[in-house]
């Protein structure tokens, strides 16, 4: 800020001068800053086995033989004769994978900002000239 005076220089006439200038300035800066994340993971896996074997074998066998002689050209003769095989395998396999896997991630920004600036001027003169009874005033 300035200020200009001239004072008053001692005659009868009367000269009076004053000036005022001036500027302000003003500002605002505001920011604001977030960020954030998150991650997750989870798996869960089962395994399961069954196994069964059987197996059997059998072998049956069974004879009757019966065999007559009698003179005079008689002859009689019985064959009665059983024979079994039986084999059996028996195999019986499970097997069950079961799996689950998942994941999440997320992230996030925020960014706020704020800028604002206030300028102002201004400048006032007053003048007056003039003895007495011829007094003007002249104002910006």
């Amino acid at each position: 800020m300035s200020d200009i005076d001239t004072g008053y220089d001692g005659g009868h006439d009367v000269d009076y001068g004053h000036y005022e200038a001036g500027q302000e300035h003003a500002g605002l800066d505001q920011l604001h800053q977030a960020h954030g994340s998150e991650a997750d993971y989870n798996n869960q896996y089962g395994v399961y086995e069954n196994d069964h074997h059987a197996q059997e074998s059998t072998d049956f066998s069974q004879g009757h033989h019966v065999e007559y002689d009698q003179p005079g050209a008689v002859h009689f003769q019985s064959d009665d004769y059983t024979n079994y095989s039986h084999d059996a395998s028996v195999d019986d396999h499970v097997f069950v994978a079961e799996g689950s896997e998942n994941a999440h991630q997320a992230e996030f920004g925020e960014l706020d900002a704020l800028q604002s600036r206030f300028d102002s001027a201004f400048a006032e003169g007053t003048q007056v000239h003039g003895g007495e009874g011829q007094f003007g005033v002249a104002a910006n």
